[in-house]
């Protein structure tokens, strides 16, 4: 089989894949509730004993607060990243907050907030 046929079929089924996946809608954010947030920290940190969640109004996002201390899960795409805030950064830039980890694996994240959210998040996340 020429090189040029394999090449086009390798990437019409990809976007054929692709397609069927939005058309699914499989490609949608993943929108969290309180349940649900916890059932995903969870799946994350199973054993851990949830405290409290704060829900962002967009709800994509969620602050969780365990007693080791505070986690951040959001969505991402149809699932959701969970991560403790051990080691991180916080830029405050107006409408958004970025959360900037020390880590490679989830080098940072960009939450929208409200401005009544905004502060009410900082000063939960820097909990003890």
């Amino acid at each position: 089989m020429p090189l040029t046929v394999l090449v086009s079929l390798v990437a019409f089924g990809i976007a054929g894949i692709a397609l069927l996946l939005h058309l699914a809608g499989r490609s949608k954010r993943c929108v969290l509730t309180r349940e649900g947030a916890e059932a995903a920290w969870q799946r994350h940190f199973p054993g851990d004993i949830v405290e409290q969640i704060t829900v962002a109004r967009d709800a994509h996002a969620a602050l969780v607060l365990t007693h080791l201390g505070p986690g951040l899960l959001w969505a991402f795409g149809a699932d959701t990243v969970a991560r403790r805030l051990e080691d991180f950064d916080l830029i405050d830039t107006g409408d958004r907050l970025r959360v900037v980890f020390h880590d490679f694996a989830a080098p940072s994240v960009t939450l929208v907030l409200d401005d009544f959210e905004r502060p009410h998040w900082r000063n939960l996340m820097q909990a003890p």
